[in-house]
């Protein structure tokens, strides 16, 4: 028996009819989906419609019937694909911040942000170690973000300037960074080169990041690992630190592979 919402029925249905076939080996009728469902047939067949427009479900004429479709597959693909990237990801952070004693992160794009899946913390804390506002879960505009830096670096152009088609994508939380897709194209050109991002004072005041990408095994930057430190305290060797970080997305990226 379907469960409905109160605020949006149609949305319940939907999903009531994806989790349905997600149950079930071959087809499935129209109707005994709304039998089953205990939906209106004439309600069933819109939200059908309309699921296998957008590819969540197909239409086979010679069962005539409905199965899932590919965009429900991606979906299920994406979620197993960061499950896998986080159990072969978690031990190289955990050695990248231990040696390089301070905390490391793993973020993803989601759109035109960073989305972070992993921190881990040194057996120590340092006096590098400032107060972080990048928690696990948290979404930032990765164009301030070295770890979204990272990934955008080594975007198509096509692909960045789709991601940042308006005037109004490029938001500032302290009064720097890029203001056009130009400025940042600019920016992430000097960065692909060197093989490694960088944002100072972008997010926060007083703070600077590093970061690089992750690829899988088609070349694709799928992820990025990355830290932050106070910026008024001068590291005897900022490069020593940036290594660690490569050479952990270098390896995370072996593995991938």
């Amino acid at each position: 028996m379907a469960t409905e919402s109160s605020t949006s029925p149609a949305v319940g249905r939907a999903l009531d009819i994806l989790s349905y076939l997600a149950e079930r080996t071959g087809t499935v009728s129209a109707s005994t989906l709304a039998r089953d469902l205990e939906l209106p047939r004439s309600s069933a067949y819109h939200i059908l419609t309309v699921l296998t427009e957008r590819g969540f479900t197909v239409y086979v004429p010679e069962a005539r019937g409905y199965a899932l479709g590919a965009s429900a597959y991606r979906l299920a693909s994406a979620f197993t694909m960061h499950d896998q990237l986080e159990r072969m990801a978690r031990p190289v952070l955990r050695s990248v911040s231990a040696a390089a004693g301070i905390t490391v992160h793993l973020g993803i794009l989601r759109g035109a942000s960073t989305l972070y899946l992993l921190k881990e913390h040194p057996p120590r804390q340092s006096e590098l170690e400032p107060p972080l506002v990048t928690a696990v879960g948290v979404l930032l505009p990765a164009h301030l973000t070295a770890n979204g830096r990272a990934i955008l670096a080594q975007l198509p152009p096509a692909q960045l300037r789709a991601l940042y088609s308006r005037p109004g994508d490029f938001v500032s939380r302290t009064g720097r960074g890029p203001r056009t897709v130009d400025e940042l194209e600019t920016a992430l050109a000097l960065e692909r080169a060197q093989g490694w991002s960088e944002e100072v004072e972008l997010i926060a005041a007083g703070l600077r990041s590093a970061g690089a990408a992750v690829f899988d095994l088609h070349d694709q930057p799928i992820a990025a690992l990355s830290c932050t430190w106070r910026s008024r305290i001068a590291l005897r060797d900022p490069s020593e630190l940036i290594g660690h970080l490569v050479a952990g997305a270098k390896e995370i990226t072996r593995r991938l592979r």
